[in-house]
């Protein structure tokens, strides 16, 4: 009897002590997927540093704003700079200027292109074109140019020159265009300067046909840089957007080791103020961000003749304070806005400056 009770008792102690191991091995099972996953987490945060350590990272301190506070919003100033050499900093006018504003919570992101010519107030003193800022005064000059004259909270920008946008379209095997036929002639044209500038090959589109063409990084920026056919700068800035949309689509579908590759030879091309940790947090939830609407700005302009005082072909708002209403109203549809009074002090003064009012025919539009 005893023996047969001390067998069963050894059973259940077996059972038991199974039971226990099986829980020990699941336990260790758990504790190496974790120490697996942080050590993974640390080598890509460890390899993403590395990476932006090649970066051209420029500390801003001291932009400045009207007062403004965005909130549940991230703005940020792109340039696309006429640089002929690797320097992205002040001395080099700003061939393209955009505000990229991200909302926060849906991730959609608007772009907006100002016109290179428009008249705005250049560091709270005198005026000039709108790319004359970046040139003048580098980056920070330029950021406190938007942020002056049209009532924003940007603090963050990234620039990049030809060479930059046309390395990373021919690693991800060209963009589809549809073109026009004056958009091929000047593609082409564009194309020898552009080619000579970047130190990279092309072939010239033949016959010179309207239709839709694979680019290559040399015709791709050929392309953004068209301002000689129907709608001058204003069609311009409607390529430059198409582009860096359909470059941001191709880059969603491109594996790890093209995306590696990439970054290698994108980022000694590349100048931000953006900390390589918050690279890492906004690149993070980049495959989840969406493209939404574009635009240009001013919406409602004239390009007057002449201007007293002043020599060249500017862009003139039909009243800023109103333009500037209205772009609010497309980055911040759910924020209530009344403007500064150094907006409306800017805008009275071009209104006495050039006659442009908002009572007034306008010569060209934005779309």
């Amino acid at each position: 009897m005893s023996k047969r009770k001390k067998k069963k008792l050894t059973n259940r102690q077996q059972e038991i002590r199974r039971k226990r191991l099986k829980k020990r091995k699941r336990r260790r099972r758990l504790v190496i997927i974790i120490e697996i996953i942080i050590l993974l987490l640390l080598g890509i945060y460890a390899f993403g540093m590395f990476k932006l350590g090649k970066l051209n990272h420029t500390s801003l301190s001291g932009v400045k704003n009207n007062g403004l506070k965005q909130t549940g919003y991230t703005d940020i100033a792109l340039f696309g700079l006429d640089s002929r050499g690797k320097d992205l900093g002040e001395g080099n006018r700003s061939d393209t200027i955009m505000i990229a504003s991200i909302n926060n919570e849906t991730k959609k992101v608007k772009l907006v292109s100002v016109y290179r010519d428009t008249m705005l107030k250049q560091n709270g003193e005198h005026y000039d074109k709108a790319n004359a800022a970046y040139s003048i005064g580098g980056p920070k000059a330029a950021i406190n140019m938007l942020n002056e004259n049209l009532d924003l909270n940007i603090e963050d920008y990234v620039s990049v020159n030809f060479l930059a946008l046309a390395d990373v379209i021919d690693m991800v095997d060209g963009i589809d265009v549809d073109m026009t036929y004056e958009e091929v002639v000047h593609m082409n044209n564009y194309c020898v300067e552009t080619s000579k500038v970047t130190g990279k090959k092309y072939k010239k589109i033949k016959p010179e046909v309207a239709g839709t063409y694979r680019l290559n990084g040399v015709q791709a920026v050929s392309y953004a840089r068209i301002r000689y056919t129907e709608g001058g700068d204003y069609k311009r800035t409607e390529r430059q957007r198409l582009v860096l949309e359909k470059t941001m689509n191709k880059m969603k579908t491109q594996d790890l080791a093209t995306i590696n590759k990439i970054v290698d030879k994108v980022l000694p091309e590349v100048s931000t103020s953006f900390s390589a940790k918050e690279i890492i947090s906004l690149a993070s939830g980049a495959f989840s961000y969406e493209l939404g609407k574009t635009t240009g700005f001013p919406f409602d302009l004239e390009t007057p003749d002449k201007i007293p005082g002043y020599s060249g072909s500017y862009i003139i708002p039909k009243g800023l304070e109103a333009n500037v209403v209205e772009l609010h109203k497309f980055l911040y549809p759910d924020k209530k806005y009344n403007p500064t009074k150094t907006v409306i002090q800017i805008s009275d003064t071009l209104v006495e400056m050039t006659g442009v009012d908002t009572d007034k025919n306008a010569k060209g539009t934005s779309e």
